[in-house]
């Protein structure tokens, strides 16, 4: 049964994900707003909006992920447009938030890039950001706006649950991601270890060990983000040589860049679990590949926002 929306509702959707936009319309029983993006010689962008927006309550729906420059530009220009055209609030939803990676200092005169996107989408207009695992959480507090952010946790602890892998345990590949990896073994009732990784001194061989008990167990990777698929394919490797009968590994975001789907295909790995905050192209998705869609926890976030209603339950 559809959601029920005011006539003020408008759900747009620009170029990162439009397969994703046009889901969460299907579930909320609405109309995907009528916009168009268009672009000079040079390359700049050009946006139209085809319908009237005076006075409604807007959603967007667009991912950072690269191209990360024109996804970005392109949702600039859409907020500006839609505060131009009078909209009465202007809520970005941005399933992967790109840059998030960049969220300090690591070494002297380096940028702080998520804290200057935020700054840009709060120039542009936006009202309110819904987004999805933010590489560091603390991200939130570079807004001086409400911040939802939604955890692909809950879809793939569902995807395992409904696996019903026996005896697992869930690994997580360093030892910054215990927290997460804690709340999914939680959630599947398993036991927890990680892999720890150390390296003496400069030059010399990385050590391994591994905490927990994975003899002759499915063990489930867990990670944010998979890029390189470097981290996740080695650490796959090194469970299965010490006894793991399988691997698997999960994240919400799959930017899968350069080689990173021929290292999972030659990778101890059974399966590797993403979920759609990402477009994954079609030369990407191999049997080994399984994605998820996030739509339904999207639409439901989008529900509670526009009829005002707690988006706590969604997080929990």
């Amino acid at each position: 049964m559809p959601y029920q929306l005011r006539k003020n509702f408008k759900l747009f959707t620009l170029n990162s994900n439009p397969e994703l936009t046009q889901e969460i319309a299907a579930l909320l029983g609405c109309e995907m707003g009528k916009s168009s993006i268009t672009r000079f010689s040079d390359g700049e962008v050009q946006i139209h909006l085809e319908e009237s927006v005076r006075g409604a309550e807007v959603f967007i729906v667009q991912s950072t992920s690269q191209p990360g420059y024109e996804h970005t530009m392109e949702l600039l220009i859409m907020i500006d447009a839609l505060k131009r055209a009078s909209a009465e609030t202007i809520n970005v939803v941005i399933p992967y938030y790109g840059y998030a990676r960049q969220d300090r200092k690591a070494s002297s005169r380096e940028p702080i890039t998520a804290k200057l996107v935020a700054n840009m989408l709060e120039t542009a207009g936006a009202t309110r950001i819904i987004t999805m695992d933010l590489h560091a959480p603390q991200i939130q507090g570079f807004f001086d706006m409400p911040v939802d952010q939604l955890l692909g946790e809950t879809v793939i602890a569902e995807h395992f649950l409904n696996k019903g892998l026996e005896n697992a345990i869930v690994v997580a590949p360093d030892n910054g991601g215990l927290s997460r990896a804690r709340k999914l073994a939680n959630d599947l009732d398993v036991p927890i270890g990680f892999i720890d990784k150390r390296r003496p001194q400069p030059g010399e061989p990385e050590i391994v060990n591994i905490v927990g008990d994975i003899q002759n167990k499915n063990a489930i990777i867990i990670v944010d983000i998979v890029d390189t698929a470097d981290t996740i394919s080695k650490a796959a490797n090194v469970l299965v040589e010490n006894g793991a009968k399988a691997v698997y590994a999960c994240c919400t975001h799959g930017v899968l860049s350069g080689d990173a789907v021929q290292k999972v295909e030659e990778s101890a790995l059974t399966e590797l679990v993403v979920t759609n905050t990402i477009h994954v192209s079609e030369e990407k998705r191999t049997p080994k590949i399984t994605i998820l869609s996030v739509a339904p926890l999207l639409a439901e976030a989008i529900e509670h926002v526009h009829n005002e209603k707690p988006v706590t339950p969604l997080f929990e």
